[in-house]
């Protein structure tokens, strides 16, 4: 799909109703603000280091469930960088506009930083200052640091448990967390569930960004970003379950799809620790990118939603082969992030190179005996792509590729094969999939249905069915991957327990027990 242009998209919207507001088009502001309410409730973070600088982000929302409780106009929020905790030896200080039209949240883009160190920040506005954040920047370039600690997770549906999972992480030693999507559900709620979403099913700005907010409301994850920044990238279901591109989940007109796609790109933006180039223009985004940790570790974030076609074999998400899935036209990630993709992993100095992406990569053949049944929603309905890619890895032009992955709601560890549909043929990566947050509510270890799956699938090294992330220790020598589990999520305060480790030794694909 092409990208529209502004004023096509403003006339599409003018035709359904929608209101979605362009930045800028908000000029007067509350020069002397006074709130009723404490402004930051949903807590501080901050995003995508470089060697000198940091993203920062809040948001001022003083009824954070009602649309944010503040007047239609720009405010100025002052922001401090600091050496120290207590914010006695500020390094850094400036002011930035908190948007009317983007929902008064502020996006701060600090550079002048020193390299590869801890700081900490702060907003204050009309007398009232937000929580302490604590964040870092990365290596420089040409460093070859010892270690980088790292957590990934996804899918944290509210309503189906407690973020008790994001408490522990925030214990952590760390120095960076990737959030691979699912951020929320878009769902109606459901009154017996363990806690409540609001109301319908959510389609415009308006139910976007309430429904982002209850979920930022969270005290544990609001603890887990403001411990450490983030590298974030969405999902299906911070829009509609399953959309593919322009397509959604029931086939609504693509204007009116379009629509809500942009509503809700832009309220993910309002609430994430973006950098202005990711600010949607329309129902359109620029989300993958890359991010360097010295010649230690290259990420590459992806987005396997936007660019999409439609998922192949029919309406069942779950379907053998066909032809549709092995057309060279089909595409999971489009061409114009296939050629970027592999020109950075080409190119690429940093000894592990790792991909932080949505869906499973690896096939899981679904049914048991002789029958082959994938999801078609992950890289199986787009076989092109993944040999693509697999073929660059085989090729060796990349050192180390590590590929992590959610959606999936359970713990994975596999081997990728130069051939997917030979599972003798050689190994040619890693792929690490971490279990949801919540989404899922308490599971369970091993089902049986899934110990039948494992028997069709011999390059399946671990599986696991409850709930918590990954934590990743990446040296020069190995990556050491911990996974972290909670016995339950429908009662807060569960233990955190090490379910299982692998270890991937550098030049050796292929992870094995710790």
């Amino acid at each position: 799909m092409n990208p529209l242009t502004r004023r096509t998209f403003l006339h599409r919207i003018s035709i359904t109703g929608a209101v979605i507001l362009w930045p800028g088009l908000v000029r007067t502001f509350w020069r002397r603000p006074v709130f009723r309410s404490y402004p930051f409730t949903l807590g501080v973070a901050s995003a995508d280091p470089t060697s000198d600088g940091v993203v920062l982000w809040t948001r001022l929302a003083p009824d954070p469930l009602r649309g944010g409780g503040m007047p239609l106009e720009n405010v100025e929020v002052e922001w401090i960088v600091a050496q120290d905790e207590k914010l006695s030896r500020v390094v850094k200080r400036g002011t930035a506009v908190a948007p009317a039209d983007l929902a008064h949240s502020v996006h701060v883009e600090v550079s002048g930083l020193a390299p590869d160190r801890w700081y900490w920040y702060q907003f204050r506005v009309g007398g009232e200052a937000s929580p302490v954040g604590r964040t870092r920047t990365a290596p420089p370039a040409e460093a070859e640091p010892r270690s980088l600690r790292f957590a990934f997770a996804s899918c944290q549906h509210y309503e189906q448990g407690f973020y008790t999972a994001y408490r522990h992480m925030a214990g952590e030693d760390l120095d960076l967390v990737f959030h691979l999507g699912d951020y929320i559900y878009e769902y109606s709620g459901v009154r017996d569930q363990v806690r409540f979403h609001t109301y319908r099913e959510i389609e415009t700005l308006e139910d976007y960004r309430n429904r982002l907010a209850l979920y930022k409301t969270d005290p544990d994850l609001q603890a887990a970003h403001a411990a450490f920044p983030w590298v974030v990238t969405w999902d299906d279901h911070e829009v509609d379950n399953d959309y593919a591109g322009a397509v959604s989940e029931n086939n609504d007109p693509e204007t009116a799809f379009l629509t809500r796609r942009a509503a809700a790109y832009q309220a993910y933006y309002e609430h994430m620790p973006l950098r202005r180039s990711s600010m949607p223009r329309g129902p359109d985004a620029w989300i993958y990118r890359s991010l360097s940790f010295g010649r230690l570790a290259r990420f590459y974030v992806l987005d396997t939603r936007q660019y999409r076609t439609d998922q192949p074999c029919g309406p069942e998400r779950v379907a053998p082969p066909c032809p549709a899935s092995l057309d060279p036209n089909a595409t999971i990630l489009g061409a114009e992030q296939r050629r970027w993709l592999l020109d950075q992993l080409s190119n690429s100095p940093a000894r592990w190179n790792v991909l932080a992406q949505q869906v499973l990569m690896a096939p899981l053949d679904l049914a048991p005996g002789e029958e082959k049944r994938y999801s078609m929603d992950k890289w199986s309905g787009y076989a092109a792509d993944r040999k693509i890619l697999l073929d660059h890895f085989a090729s060796g032009r990349t050192r180390n590729p590590v590929v992590l992955t959610g959606d999936i709601h359970s713990n994975w560890v596999v081997d990728l094969k130069a051939d997917p549909d030979d599972p003798e043929s050689r190994t040619v990566a890693t792929e690490l999939v971490g279990t949801s947050i919540s989404s899922g509510g308490d599971g369970v270890d091993l089902s049986e249905r899934n110990a039948a799956i494992l028997a069709e699938n011999p390059h399946v090294k671990f599986h696991n069915g409850q709930r918590g992330y990954v934590s990743c220790e990446l040296g020069s020598d190995r990556l050491t991957a911990h996974y972290r589990i909670v016995p339950y999520v429908s009662q807060p305060d569960a233990p955190l327990v090490t379910r299982a480790s692998f270890v991937v030794e550098e030049g050796r694909p292929g992870a094995q027990p710790a």
